[in-house]
């Protein structure tokens, strides 16, 4: 497969994959890192910076 077609069958997974999220299956560790960065967030303990802030300082390293 060339290059060009392995990104359209990744993308038609993806679609596919994405028609009925409820199939996949959630690791536990995923929802406990979930449910603590929302309890950070809740309790204002969560810091956020702009995603233009984000992406300068991954380009500049």
């Amino acid at each position: 497969m060339t290059t060009t077609e392995k990104l359209r069958a990744m993308e038609e997974l993806w679609e596919d994959l994405a028609r009925t999220p409820a199939d996949i299956p959630v690791p536990d560790w995923h929802r406990e890192v979930l449910e603590q960065r929302q309890a950070s967030a809740a309790s204002g303990d969560a810091r956020f910076h702009p995603w233009g802030d984000v992406k300068q300082r991954l380009r500049n390293r």
